[in-house]
């Protein structure tokens, strides 16, 4: 059982995924897994037998994640999160978890992230992505070149896919913020966006209120930048 964060959250949009029978007829698949055979030369020359591996691929493979903060008139650092709901997440199953999972599973806190594009995957173009789902998914709209970055890449899941995820961060006006843009897809509709002190982000990270494990990467990197 969790304990009630120091400073509340939002309440996250219960936003309920109901499987279908069946996918939409024709739909491509936005994910594919490839079955490879390898083999591995240790450094000793030994070779190893062939084993078959299973790896999750696809066109978009990398993405960004950008925090977006502000200084209150105290000077203390503030940061955006935005509510998403996670079909992977949702649809868990409740029987085999180790764990008691909460009702509104699937449902997170997160920084803004996205797909890098097939015409952005270049420093100048991760640039470009970023600044965009900015604007997509909190309504800031900023100049690429605002933007900075936050540490190094990291692969989040490379026991099944290869992708890369980019951090920035870019300190914006809270009086200039818009409705956001959304990219049209159904799991982006509906989102609840609120801001927050970046060590109460934290301190709920600590506590597992933010499950998003980029999130608590780039907080954590966020709150290492100088004062």
């Amino acid at each position: 059982m969790l304990r009630a964060p120091a400073m509340p959250l939002p309440p996250l949009p219960r936003i309920l995924l109901a499987q279908e029978p069946h996918a939409e007829p024709g739909s491509p698949a936005f994910l594919r897994v490839l079955r490879v055979m390898l083999r591995a030369t240790f450094p000793d020359g030994e070779r190893s037998e062939p084993f078959s591996y299973d790896i999750v691929a696809r066109d978009r493979l990398d993405a960004v994640v950008i925090a977006a903060h502000f200084r209150d008139e105290r000077g203390a650092r503030h940061v955006y999160l935005r509510s998403s709901v996670r079909p992977p997440v949702a649809l868990r199953n409740r029987a085999t978890s180790p764990v008691a999972e909460r009702d509104d599973l699937g449902n997170l806190w997160e920084l803004p992230a996205g797909l890098v594009e097939v015409d952005e995957q270049s420093p100048e173009g991760l640039l470009r992505c970023a600044a965009r789902e900015l604007h997509e998914e909190l309504g800031f709209e900023v100049d690429p070149r605002a933007l900075a970055p936050l540490g190094p890449s990291s692969f989040p899941a490379p026991g099944m896919v290869g992708e890369r995820h980019f951090f920035f961060h870019v300190t914006v006006d809270p009086t200039r913020r818009v409705a956001p843009t959304e990219d049209g897809s159904v799991l982006e509709r509906k989102a609840t966006i609120t801001s927050l002190p970046l060590d109460e982000a934290l301190a709920l990270a600590r506590s597992g209120h933010i499950e998003d494990e980029k999130t608590e990467l780039a907080l954590r990197r966020l709150a290492e930048l100088p004062s």
